[in-house]
């Protein structure tokens, strides 16, 4: 954590689960500010509180920044003397983005584009973007506007030399209990005495929690070279095993109801495409996707091309390590939020 010391980071969609992961783990550090950027002031102002009360003494370290990404005015206003960049603001709800598409564009694509260029300009040292799983081999439009969103993200890597400002991605999958996630879902049917609703048993999802997934960021700042996506080694479930984990924590009297998949599903997820692995690096808890670094001059491509394969396959939520129900109640009963659930349920009961 040295890198951070005395430095100025920006985390866009700041109020969202990852930007709590990343107060958490760095306000007590010798880090010397972080701005929360984002467009709800509600959740500002609760955030305001809540690390006032709980980190009374480093509370001031916080600066809060009202604006969108989209708006490229606004993020200027909060970028003047940033040192680095945690860029997770986004568009995320599979269904939503199905129904409005444009709107994942203008957030994932338009907004992520308004950073890196507002960043170079600033001159801030490294940008770090969250991307996906979804937005490998993509079918709905979360997934694509975020595949458009890495493709930007590659694209401006490009453009500037590392040494000015190095651009990464990390691409993830289904962080535990952070806001819009499956299992707060199950313990609210649960508390209500209502059934389980999964929309296909033998779906399978990747399985981390957000510390990991700022470990795996942290990685990237770390390691990662100007143009990387990073992608981390995560297990995986069915959502068979992990409604029957959530069960046999809170109530195993609970049924399950299956209500078939939603619009732009997928039946497992992909870290690391076939196509990829051409070129991937296997760097043990993590594969490193390096940036194309071909130019525009095709006509030597039609007489040279790549004869030796790399051995990588596919990483996807189907040949990964699958979880089993004991394996899932463990990594859960490790998460804040489950520990605070459990004690009112048990309180209430």
């Amino acid at each position: 954590m040295d890198y951070f010391t005395d430095k100025t980071l920006l985390i866009t969609g700041g109020t969202g689960s990852f930007g709590n992961a990343v107060l958490d783990r760095f306000l007590e550090t010798d880090i010397g500010e972080i701005r929360i950027f984002s467009r709800d002031e509600k959740k500002q102002d609760d955030m305001r509180h809540r690390y006032q009360a709980l980190f009374p003494e480093q509370s001031n370290k916080i600066r809060y920044y009202i604006g969108d990404v989209r708006d490229l005015a606004s993020i200027k206003s909060a970028m003047h003397g940033v040192d680095y960049i945690f860029h997770a603001a986004a568009l995320k709800q599979v269904p939503s983005c199905e129904f409005f598409p444009m709107e994942a564009v203008k957030t994932n694509v338009m907004g992520t584009d308004n950073v890196l260029t507002t960043a170079i300009a600033e001159g801030v040292k490294t940008v770090i973007c969250l991307s996906t799983d979804k937005a490998a081999y993509p079918v709905n439009a979360m997934g694509t506007s975020k595949a458009m969103m890495e493709k930007v993200i590659v694209a401006k890597s490009r453009t500037v030399k590392p040494e000015h400002t190095k651009i990464c991605c990390t691409r993830y999958g289904n962080v535990l209990c952070s806001r819009g996630s499956v299992v707060p879902l199950f313990i609210e049917q649960i508390k209500s005495g209502k059934p389980i609703t999964v929309t296909d048993p033998t779906m399978t999802r990747f399985i981390m929690t957000l510390d990991e997934a700022v470990d795996l960021v942290l990685f990237a700042f770390e390691h990662g070279e100007t143009g990387d996506i990073l992608v981390q080694k995560a297990p995986a479930s069915t959502i068979a095993v992990l409604s029957q984990a959530v069960k046999e924590l809170f109530s195993n009297n609970i049924d399950t109801r299956v209500i078939g998949i939603r619009h732009g599903e997928k039946m497992y997820e992909t870290l690391l495409t076939n196509e990829e692995c051409v070129n991937a690096e296997d760097l043990g808890d993590f594969y490193r996707v390096p940036c194309d670094k071909r130019g525009l001059d095709y006509e030597k491509y039609f007489s040279e091309g790549e004869v030796d394969r790399n051995v990588l396959k596919e990483f996807n939520s189907n040949n990964t390590d699958l979880m089993d129900v004991e394996q899932v109640k463990a990594k859960l009963l490790t998460l804040p939020y489950i520990q605070e659930e459990l004690a009112a349920w048990k309180n209430k009961r």
